[in-house]
């Protein structure tokens, strides 16, 4: 059976595994609402990288080290952007005043969510690419295959990762108002809304009357917020591969360990001062790839190089400046 043959029980597999454990996650070991320790927090850190591993392995094994190398890419940038962005989710818990224990129900929905309108995104993103190509021509004794898609997706690239780097030392997001969130809003459209917390209900009775409760509202945030990140973080992986299969399941994989993560960095950020400096790099390096792979293939295992070498330089940088401040105290 070749690849093209496997693709669609890779997938029905995938899906099989994905939502198993997102049930085993949420109705066995947190059918109760409780804040998340850091011990919890790192032992499930650890299951959801692990998984996302292996899946590289089985691919390797499988399939060869250029699809292993793809899959790898996409999943290293993919966690790299998250965790960049869970500061954004911090600012969301803060604002609405989401009590501990009810901060994985709202993260589990929202990667729920997630993994649909990635779906969307990813299958519909190849197929767009797939019919933009201009046609082929020559200049200067070089072949230009030229898609309109991915060029355009390269120069949002190279402003979004300039621009990520001049906004490091800004306040960016602090303070921001998010009862104007379009989730908030929309929401509020929808829906009486009781601006309280029924435990970790999505839906009350005031009065015999139904309202959303304050916990929905945040959920539609988180989801509004991610859906924000997949316009940066989807075009950048389409740099690595044209293959779904290989796209769907490294970015189901990096962002299913959002909410573990989540609990065990949210009060270690400092720690990681240097990490969005080092995804401006990733942001501009793969924005180039994508505006020259008209003319010049740049191979999977380069890019994973390069990605993984400028995640290491910059978290171990961090880590050397956060022990410094650390030791002047």
């Amino acid at each position: 059976m070749n690849y093209l043959q496997e693709e669609g029980y890779i997938l029905i597999g995938f899906a099989i595994l994905i939502f198993g454990l997102l049930a085993v996650d949420l109705y066995v070991f947190n059918k109760e609402a409780h804040k998340v320790s850091t011990k919890e927090a790192l032992i499930w850190s650890v299951i959801w990288i692990g998984l996302g591993v292996l899946f590289g392995v089985y691919i390797y094994i499988d399939f060869g080290v250029e699809k292993a190398s793809q899959y790898y890419s996409a999943f290293l940038i993919e966690k790299a952007l998250s965790v960049d962005n869970l500061f954004v989710f911090i600012l969301v818990f803060k604002y609405f005043k989401v009590p501990d224990k009810f901060q994985h129900k709202v993260l589990f929905y929202g990667i729920l969510g997630a993994i649909i309108m990635r779906a969307i995104f990813i299958f519909s993103g190849v197929t767009l690419i797939e019919k933009t190509y201009l046609p082929e021509f020559f200049w200067m004794e070089r072949a230009f295959n030229i898609n309109v898609v991915m060029t355009l997706f390269g120069l949002f690239l190279l402003y979004a990762g300039i621009k990520a780097w001049s906004s490091h030392d800004s306040d960016g997001d602090e303070g921001k108002d998010f009862s104007k969130s379009l989730g908030t809003r929309l929401i509020h459209k929808l829906f009486r809304v009781d601006a309280n917390y029924h435990g970790g209900d999505f839906f009350t009775i005031i009065n015999g009357k139904k309202y959303a409760t304050q916990l929905l509202v945040v959920v539609a945030v988180i989801e509004f917020t991610d859906l924000l990140f997949a316009v940066d973080s989807i075009p950048a992986i389409f740099a690595i591969s044209n293959d779904p299969i290989i796209l769907y399941t490294s970015n189901i994989f990096a962002i299913l360990g959002l909410r573990a993560l989540y609990f065990l960095l949210a009060n270690s950020f400092d720690m990681f001062y240097y990490l969005q400096h080092g995804l401006s790099f990733i942001l501009v390096f793969i924005g180039i790839k994508m505006i020259v792979s008209s003319t010049w293939h740049i191979p999977s295992t380069f890019s994973l190089l390069i990605v993984f070498g400028i995640l290491a330089i910059s978290i171990l940088s961090s880590l050397k400046r956060f022990k410094s401040i650390d030791s002047t105290k």
